[in-house]
């Protein structure tokens, strides 16, 4: 594979979305954990959505709307701006937050959306979806037929497809995506600075990769105290470890996780570029395992997934068996719980 040069700038997503009146930084709080103080950055009720996606679909509506009708980001919100975004659709696949931030941002700016979804992706998301104007459409057993379902739609319906994971000739609407998770990354920064207080340890659960390489992006880029890099994957679905070890993406087979917005076969190009470069070790949980984040999770009163804890997982595992005999770990709560978001 070709190597390619990703290029994340906070710049713009920072003025964008701090432009947006849903906009507020997530709470990041120290909490006690199994007798360890770990920072934890809340995501669970971000922009009411209740996760991170939101921070990267809504910008990439907005950014992809501005280069389809050739208006400003200031005409986006105007009643111009939502005529000519009626005239655009936006397609992707998703296992879930993806497809309800893409729902948000074409809803918020007046575009259509179509999302394509597995069979096993929970009904509660399709009503979700449904209910932020969203058609949607069950395609595949897998999230991988899904995201061959929405290329489809999009070459057949000249949609605007936009998907979180990137691939050989299609990075441009992904790095988007990524570009407006900086802002979380951003955010963190912001507030070790001003405390002096930075993490050892962050820990970066991944599904496709976008978080983990946007927020690692981030703090290789511009964090003053560098830490340690954990990227944390379902033992069902370590396709970022394993195309880390062999050099190259590969597709990795596997069971269906409960970790469900995780259990991505193949790495995003993007992340799988930049996680290559800045990731330090790579840890993967099973699904039972994964139970024991939710419920230290809740013991701290916020309500999450497997999904949404993961790194919180792999975190208590490390405490268990003593891997950092010191260490001020930081996680990321990427979901709340469906039923609550």
């Amino acid at each position: 594979m070709n190597k390619i040069n990703v290029t994340l700038d906070p710049a713009q997503p920072q003025q964008m979305l701090t432009a947006c009146p849903a906009y507020r930084p997530s709470p990041l709080v120290q909490h006690e954990v199994d007798g360890q103080q770990v920072w934890i950055k809340d995501e669970t009720n971000r922009m009411g959505l209740g996760a991170f996606k939101a921070m990267g679909g809504v910008y990439a509506v907005a950014q992809l709307l501005i280069r389809e009708t050739g208006l400003t980001a200031a005409d986006l919100a105007s009643d111009r701006g939502r005529a000519a975004a009626s005239g655009v659709t936006f397609v992707c696949a998703s296992a879930g937050n993806h497809g309800m931030a893409v729902a948000a941002g074409a809803r918020l700016f007046g575009a259509k959306c179509r999302i394509h979804l597995a069979k096993t992706v929970p009904e509660d998301f399709v009503q979700r979806l449904r209910a932020k104007g969203s058609e949607v459409i069950r395609s595949g057993a897998t999230y991988e037929e899904s995201i061959a379902a929405a290329i489809k739609d999009a070459a057949e319906s000249g949609a605007v497809h936009l998907a979180d994971g990137s691939w050989p000739g299609y990075t441009e609407p992904p790095r988007l995506v990524m570009e407006g998770y900086t802002v979380i990354a951003q955010e963190m920064r912001d507030s070790f600075a001003r405390s002096g207080q930075w993490p050892t340890h962050v820990y970066l659960q991944a599904g496709v990769g976008g978080l983990a390489g946007a927020i690692a992006y981030m703090i290789r880029a511009n964090w003053e105290v560098q830490p340690e890099i954990i990227v944390v994957e379902p033992d069902a679905a370590p396709c970022l470890q394993h195309s880390a070890g062999a050099g190259e993406i590969v597709t990795v087979e596997g069971p269906v996780s409960n970790m469900g917005r995780l259990d991505c076969k193949t790495p995003s190009m993007l992340a799988y570029e930049i996680l290559s470069k800045t990731a330090d070790r790579y840890s993967t949980i099973s699904d039972r395992a994964a139970l024991s984040g939710v419920d230290a999770a809740a013991d701290l009163g916020i309500p999450s997934t497997p999904s949404g804890t993961a790194g919180l997982t792999a975190l208590l595992h490390d405490i268990k068996v003593g891997t950092y005999p010191e260490m001020r770990p930081l996680v990321i709560l990427s979901e709340g719980r469906v039923e609550d978001a």
